[in-house]
């Protein structure tokens, strides 16, 4: 199966701005490095002036329609992208029934309109993956469904907001720090978890946000948080998680190319992708 990658150059609405510049970054790596790119397209709106949720939202309408087109086509949807909101978007193309989660990152992502301090968007990623919030615009996006909680598991999350940890707390998501990981190793940890998620599907999209890699790795952007995954760790969790689903697509997300110091960040992203394609 060939590989297809889907730039979304977007952050917080805007287009090649802050994180939204990974996505183009991340391709020209992968074609320096002659990296068998077989087809790159990218996703663009116009709605005029930029706005953090409406944008997105559109931006996650547009994405639907490419995840969908290289879905049916029988090539695998890799999405490079700027925000996390953008699961939305690659969720919907995806189809019914819903697939797995496999959420990867330094954050929760699982704050919404009332919990949350900052008002990111991005920070309620998975919580809209889930149903939990902004319904209405996901609804607004073709072919999105929400995904039971019990088919999630957020890895490698250590940074949350106090409402955000007890709203958490409180769900059906997994939850597998890094500091387990750390102590049992990483197949051990989440061996059992995906095991239970295959009794519910055997499809699964997997979410990389890189910021999921302790900056002492890479230092992937702006919000980056000390204690997180080895590139090791990423790596094995990835070929774990092709060997016991059926990856219906996937995602890297979050890489703001100014932080990243020594390129360190842009080379983890490559080394996933090559697992990746290696595998589909």
């Amino acid at each position: 199966m060939r590989t297809q990658i889907i730039q979304v150059p977007y952050d917080s609405g805007h287009k090649n701005y802050r994180m939204g510049l990974g996505p183009g970054h991340i391709v020209r790596h992968l074609k320096a490095e002659h990296f068998p790119l077989t087809e790159v397209s990218e996703v663009e709106v116009h709605d005029g002036i930029a706005l953090e949720i409406g944008t997105s939202f559109a931006v996650a309408r547009r994405l639907s329609e490419k995840v969908r087109d290289v879905a049916g086509s029988g090539a695998f949807p890799l999405v490079l992208a700027g925000n996390c909101i953008s699961c939305v978007g690659t969720l919907a193309g995806l189809g019914a029934p819903p697939p797995a989660i496999i959420w990867l990152d330094a954050h929760g992502d699982f704050n919404t309109p009332e919990t949350t301090i900052d008002g990111f968007l991005d920070g309620m990623g998975l919580t809209t993956a889930l149903g939990r919030c902004w319904a209405k615009l996901a609804a607004t996006v073709p072919g999105f469904r929400p995904v039971p909680e019990t088919q999630a598991i957020l890895v490698g999350a250590r940074e949350f907001d106090v409402d955000e940890r007890a709203l958490l707390d409180t769900s059906a998501v997994h939850l597998i720090p890094p500091q387990h990981i750390r102590n049992h190793g990483w197949r051990a940890e989440l061996e059992p978890v995906l095991a239970k998620i295959q009794t519910y599907t055997r499809r699964a999209y997997l979410h990389i946000d890189l910021d999921v890699l302790d900056p002492a790795e890479a230092r992937v952007n702006q919000f980056a948080a000390p204690g997180g995954l080895t590139s090791t760790e990423l790596l094995g969790i990835v070929s774990l998680v092709r060997e016991r689903f059926t990856l219906c697509a996937a995602a890297i997300t979050a890489y703001d190319p100014e932080y990243d110091e020594g390129e360190k960040a842009v080379r983890a992203a490559v080394a996933v992708i090559r697992e990746l394609s290696s595998r589909v």
